[in-house]
């Protein structure tokens, strides 16, 4: 089965060179050499390289440097910046950098949350126009982001991380999937998919994880599974489950069938991206 994780990171130390704007939860550093031999150890084909926003914010030159030295295993997908008047230009050079296959709002405390705000709907029509899924962090902001999914219905939009707030470290929150409803009514947009990134960081039990399943198959229901992808968040994820973990948690369940579970570890991925792996 091809599989591909829709969200890890790579960084490299805090360096002068190029300084962290913050610090992440994970190791000192998880090089493209060490994000590949994780990959590797589980058999895990390819993945979205997703610039991380918290050490780099709109600076992908690190994710460009791993993703050109392993073309076949990474896809890139850089955060921009909707309150920069050039975030077009921004997109444009984006869509022509070898690699890329999307771009990524993250709806911070300083992005507005005004469905009609200029700035996120130019991102959204610049993404429609190069052919850029725009991948949207939106948690505790679902409403908008189905308002601006109706707003933009030739924008592919991806919702991370199942739209709900996930922890760093334990404990998981008491109430993990409180916001599902929401969650699910995003879904009545035809033009949005959703990422099942770290999905076993909500769980409250420790592996297999298996008290997330039935509210993800809420999920599964309303999305379709083909509107539906696998990922980790490594290494976001590192001090709540192993890599291992994140990717037998779905790769062995019994709550999914071997078809359900291609289209969600690789399918989706790869309609949505329209990119796919090739590993030397």
């Amino acid at each position: 089965m091809l599989t591909i994780d829709a969200q890890v990171h790579a960084y490299e130390r805090d360096h002068p060179g190029r300084p962290w704007a913050a610090v992440l939860t994970g190791p000192a550093q998880v090089t493209g050499d060490d994000m590949v031999a994780a990959m590797d150890r589980v058999g895990v084909d390819g993945a979205l390289l997703i610039s991380p926003f918290t050490m780099y914010r709109y600076d992908a030159s690190y994710a460009i440097e791993v993703r050109n030295k392993y073309p076949g295993r990474f896809a890139l997908i850089k955060p921009v910046n909707p309150s920069d008047p050039d975030v077009a230009e921004t997109v444009a050079d984006w869509a022509a950098t070898p690699g890329t296959v999307g771009i990524r709002i993250m709806m911070t405390r300083d992005v507005s949350d005004d469905p009609a705000d200029p700035g996120i709907n130019r991102v959204l029509a610049a993404g429609a126009r190069h052919g850029l899924p725009v991948n949207i962090l939106c948690w505790g902001r679902l409403a908008q982001a189905r308002a601006l999914a109706a707003r933009n219905p030739d924008t592919a939009i991806v919702i991370d991380h199942l739209g709900l707030q996930q922890p760093f470290e334990p404990p998981p929150p008491a109430q993990p999937f409180a916001d599902l409803s929401k969650v699910l009514e995003v879904a009545s947009q035809p033009n949005v998919a959703i990422k099942i990134t770290g999905a076993c960081t909500l769980s409250r039990e420790a592996y297999p994880f298996k008290d997330i399943w039935d509210p993800l198959a809420r999920i599964f229901d309303a999305f379709g599974i083909e509107r539906c992808m696998w990922g980790t968040d490594w290494t976001r994820a590192v001090k709540l489950l192993t890599y291992e973990q994140g990717v037998d948690a779905f790769r062995n369940t019994d709550r999914l069938s071997e078809s359900d579970k291609r289209t969600l570890m690789g399918g989706t991925m790869q309609r949505v991206y329209k990119w796919s792996p090739k590993r030397a």
